[in-house]
């Protein structure tokens, strides 16, 4: 009941006493219990709209799942389902206030739902919040759920839906370092293995190798995401179904699948699938993989970029902010740095997962509310690092040509190129004698009458440096032994 307007609260009651609910929340006691004993993260569980939208779609398909079974009456089942649309719609967010770390296996998150819904739904009906009598939280939205099936259901859902977002991030990156590297396709340059001059390339080449990395990530993270689409709704409070009309479970599935849009369906096995969080330890694993991956390629970023007068200076990345308060005119990659510090989270998370799945015991996980948090939390991060990525830094990258192509001209690593027509022994003391006087490989070449400048010139052509031009013929080498002029 509703208390005088002076205090504008409501009384409500549960197994362990009562409390005053402030009169205009939607949330009832048992989110209140939870927000006195959890007020660890300082972060509600809105923070992830997608995991709200979930527990709405989990609820709504166990409405209707429950009407068709004649469990809840039509009445009370349709205003569970208009409650819970408007969740899904993006309304009342904000009323799922508990935090996303939290004791009790995800009860406090299941309750806070029960609550939030039952309380839209008794408005929809022109009744006062917390009017119980009416429809109930539990008896009624809960009715044939447990937290046990709800919250990891839920968690899976969401994750899929989170996942949409960042595979359309990754792409829009993928195709932004392919664009790069058609630009770039002519650009010749020398290539480093353990810094180190090695032979030449094109930064073509090398962005395009960033793209496909990306891709490659791709097509994992799709693989993996298909360990999420096994719920275990029907399970209720360990795996046995116990106060589930038989026909619940595979009703609730059809209508999740039809409210989704995903391709879910019910674990054979509700005992292991309610006590075994394997799937979002895989999960996990394929984010921390494509953030470290993310990782390399903003190292390789900070590295071609780097000086621009005593480092390699062979692109530039797009000025975003001044990089010093004290040395003027300095400017740091901070858009790669920043996304390298997602990717050490991530990894992070990825280890705090791995420790909360070792960590179940018999027949149930309790700790995946930071399961939850920490891979919601991953996706989160690595899509706005792949957004500012994309937006702030790679598609304004732009190539310092005159630079890379004295620096290919100069490089004794072309004498690679030349090894199949003069050998190994004479490239190695030509290439020796090149580094000690700063001469020119071609030039050595053709004076110790090993090639004619023509052949130099076609052997050391961008195309065939590149290997975008490949040697067809076989040509027989010089005798190594021949004393280098």
């Amino acid at each position: 009941m509703e208390s005088d307007a002076t205090t504008r609260t409501r009384t409500e009651t549960d197994s362990l006493g009562t409390l005053e609910i402030p009169a205009d929340a939607y949330w009832g006691i048992h989110t209140a219990r939870a927000l006195e004993n959890f007020p660890i993260s300082k972060r509600p569980i809105s923070v992830y709209p997608e995991l709200i939208t979930a527990l709405a779609m989990v609820k709504q398909a166990s409405a209707r799942a429950n009407r068709g079974i004649g469990v809840i009456d039509p009445a009370r089942a349709d205003l569970i389902d208009r409650a819970a649309q408007c969740i899904i719609d993006g309304d009342f967010h904000d009323q799922f206030v508990v935090g996303v770390i939290q004791g009790g296996a995800g009860t406090s998150t299941n309750m806070n739902a029960n609550e939030v819904i039952t309380n839209v739904a008794l408005e929809l009906a022109g009744r006062e919040k917390g009017d119980y009598a009416f429809l109930s939280p539990i008896d009624h939205t809960n009715r044939s759920q447990s937290t046990n099936d709800v919250y990891p259901t839920a968690i899976k859902v969401g994750l899929s839906l989170s996942l949409l977002t960042l595979l359309d991030e990754l792409e829009l990156l993928r195709r932004a370092f392919l664009a790069k590297a058609v630009e770039f396709h002519d650009v010749l340059k020398v290539g480093r293995t353990q810094l180190q001059d090695a032979v030449p390339m094109t930064l073509g080449q090398e962005f395009h190798g960033f793209a496909s990395t990306l891709e490659a990530d791709l097509m994992r993270l799709r693989e993996n995401a298909s360990l999420l689409h096994e719920i275990n709704m029907g399970a209720t409070a360990i795996g046995t179904g116990i106060t589930t009309h038989a026909d619940y479970a595979p009703a609730v599935a059809h209508h999740l699948r039809e409210i989704s849009g995903l391709d879910l369906e019910t674990a054979a096995d509700l005992v292991e699938s309610t006590s075994d969080t394997g799937s979002f330890m895989s999960f996990s694993s394929s984010l921390k993989r494509n953030a470290i991956k993310l990782s390399k390629i903003c190292n390789d970023l900070r590295l071609l970029s780097s000086g621009p007068q005593a480092g390699f200076g062979e692109i530039n990345l797009p000025a975003r902010q001044a990089g010093s308060s004290i040395m003027p005119g300095k400017v740091n990659p901070v858009i790669p740095e920043v996304v390298n510090q997602v990717a050490f989270a991530v990894a992070g998370a990825d280890m705090t997962v791995t420790m909360a799945v070792e960590g179940g015991q018999l027949q149930l996980n309790a700790f995946e509310p930071v399961i939850a948090h920490s891979i919601f939390q991953s996706i989160t991060w690595m899509r706005q690092a792949m957004w500012t990525l994309r937006v702030n830094c790679v598609e304004g990258i732009t190539a310092n040509r005159d630079r890379l192509g004295s620096m290919v001209g100069s490089s004794v690593g072309v004498i690679t190129a030349l090894t199949p027509f003069i050998g190994y022994a004479a490239a190695a003391a030509l290439a020796k004698t090149a580094l000690l006087t700063h001469r020119s490989v071609a030039d050595l070449v053709v004076e110790a009458g090993l090639m004619s400048r023509e052949e130099v010139i076609k052997q050391l052509s961008p195309a065939r440096l590149s290997g975008l031009e490949a040697i067809t013929a076989a040509i027989p080498i010089i005798d190594p032994d021949l004393p280098a002029r």
